[in-house]
């Protein structure tokens, strides 16, 4: 979900609906449209018209909420060191239980290295590159 980029209407409309946020961010549309942290967040856009029943919002908003909303930092992490799954979580603010449950559930790529002890650990450019592909959620605050 790294794409930042703007939601693109259909020819002829200048806004896009639930349905073509989500095509474009490969989500279902009932996610954007129902989820506190799309479309029922208080910084959601507001709709600039219908198109038939569909709320349509502004590309550049929606696109402007998403970067604000969606966009994890990349980690400081040095791309060669390796790291274990308390170091990772550490620089990538996120809980070590996070990763873990992501490692048990696949969703975590396998480590680079093994070190004494059965202790996993990943080289810095994969976790990144990892990171940088997976789904978050910043509160404002």
């Amino acid at each position: 979900m790294a794409d930042n980029s703007v939601p693109v209407p259909p020819k002829g409309r200048i806004g896009v609906t639930y349905t073509e946020i989500a095509a474009h961010y490969g989500m279902s549309a009932r996610y954007i449209s129902e989820n506190p942290r799309w479309g029922r967040h208080e910084r959601w856009p507001e709709s600039i018209g219908k198109r038939g029943r569909n709320k349509e919002f502004d590309p550049d908003a929606v696109a402007a909420f998403f970067n604000e909303h969606h966009i994890r930092e990349t980690a400081p992490l040095d791309p060669d060191r390796l790291y274990t799954v308390v170091e990772i979580a550490e620089a990538a603010n996120l809980q070590p239980d996070t990763v873990r449950s992501d490692i048990s559930r696949g969703r975590w790529p396998a480590p680079d290295q093994w070190s004494q002890g059965e202790t996993k650990l990943w080289r810095g450019d994969t976790v990144r590159a990892h990171l940088s592909a997976r789904r978050t959620y910043r509160r404002a605050g």
